[in-house]
């Protein structure tokens, strides 16, 4: 079988996803959005979309990105607010030259900073 699925609690469905499936970034990346000004920290990511169909069906279809691509859950900024944020692999670039992300959970998730990424709290790794 080329696929696997599991139960996802934010699409609040099982997924289907191919077995393999290649991030291009990682925990404690930092990334920046190519399309608007915002970049954040990834802290979850699923191997494929993995939200729900009203979230997917609000994207304008000419922008709409494809499922079958990984997805990452960002602790995200802008100049005027932080967010959590949900974007497609397509979408991001990385960006830790520019330096730390100032996000109001930050210390909750991460540890500290250096070379361009958040290394992960110790209790929170498996």
């Amino acid at each position: 079988m080329d696929r696997a699925s599991y139960f996802s609690p934010q699409a609040g469905r099982r997924i289907e996803v191919p077995r393999e499936i290649r991030a291009r970034f990682g925990i404690g990346d930092i990334v920046r959005h190519r399309l608007f000004d915002f970049r954040g920290v990834v802290f979850d990511i699923d191997p494929v979309f993995a939200n729900s169909e009203e979230w997917y069906e609000a994207i304008p279809a000419d922008v709409r990105p494809n499922r079958e691509q990984p997805f990452y859950h960002l602790l995200a900024e802008n100049e005027e607010s932080s967010y959590v944020a949900y974007v497609s692999q397509q979408n991001l670039m990385a960006d830790g030259e520019s330096g730390p992300v100032d996000h109001p959970s930050l210390n909750q998730l991460f540890e500290d900073f250096a070379n361009g990424r958040y290394r992960l709290r110790r209790g929170l790794t498996h």
